[in-house]
């Protein structure tokens, strides 16, 4: 495990070993997510994906999230608002990347990590970016899963299973709750930040997504039409771990013709 000071805060990252010739993968983790959660079972998925397309990689927590600096007062004065993920790409992502000395990578973001994913992409020269279950705008279907969220949090099993990979589990749950189910929040719309985007993307979305609708893949393709979508059955919200063969396959066949 190694860390880097990015803007004051320690970050958590991981480096995977490749070719110095290719851009590198920069993964992007999820509202819940982590380094140790893309290897939850076992199995390095990023270090898979690295190893089939022969790049770089870089894996990292936002603060927050796995063994990253906490949030102080995460429910009160440092609640996230409701631009985080604009904040994150254009703030952290690039402050991270030229510390890194990491150019037009290619960014492969899952759910939050894709949207902000995409908001670099609008702004920033990126060689591609690999979007798993991106959220372009906020939909009902995404707001009763994260109530649901709540519930399990609160009362199941979701607090002891987070809590083998974030140091401050409470922080790292509320933080993406309540800015989620905040009102403020459901005008998220980022579809005209993505017409801005001219670097190829690749979209992947299970069509058992909990998350979000199809709706999803058709708003980026619609504002980025050199979008190349994949829809994956008997797949729900985490592509890389429902179906994480297809889900690699897609991606290593994707940046093969790269430069």
């Amino acid at each position: 495990m190694d860390f880097v000071d990015i803007l004051g805060v320690r970050l958590e990252l991981q480096h995977i070993a490749g070719p110095a010739g290719r851009a590198p993968l920069v993964f992007l983790h999820e509202g819940l997510g982590s380094v140790s959660l893309w290897t939850q079972r076992g199995n390095s998925w990023p270090q898979a994906v690295c190893q089939a397309s022969g790049r770089a990689g870089l894996v990292y927590s936002r603060r927050g999230y796995g063994q990253s600096d906490a949030v102080p007062d995460v429910r009160g004065s440092g609640r996230l608002a409701p631009d985080y993920m604009h904040r994150e790409a254009g703030e952290v992502l690039p402050a991270l990347l030229e510390t890194l000395e990491i150019h037009q990578p290619v960014l492969l973001g899952h759910s939050d990590g894709a949207s902000i994913a995409l908001l670099y992409a609008s702004r920033h020269p990126v060689s591609a970016a690999i979007v798993m279950a991106p959220h372009l705008m906020v939909e009902d279907i995404a707001i009763q899963a994260i109530a649901q969220a709540t519930t399990a949090f609160e009362s199941g099993g979701l607090r002891d299973r987070l809590a083998r990979h974030h140091a401050d589990v409470d922080g790292a749950f509320w933080q993406w709750n309540d800015v989620w189910l905040s009102p403020g929040f459901r005008s998220f719309d980022i579809r005209p930040d993505c017409r801005k985007i001219s670097a190829p993307l690749l979209a992947i979305q299970g069509l058992g997504d909990e998350y979000g609708s199809m709706a999803q893949l058709d708003e980026l393709a619609r504002a980025a039409p050199q979008t190349r979508q994949i829809r994956l059955a008997d797949c729900g919200h985490s592509p890389q771990r429902d179906q994480p063969e297809r889900t690699l396959e897609a991606v290593a066949a994707f940046l093969q013709p790269l430069p």
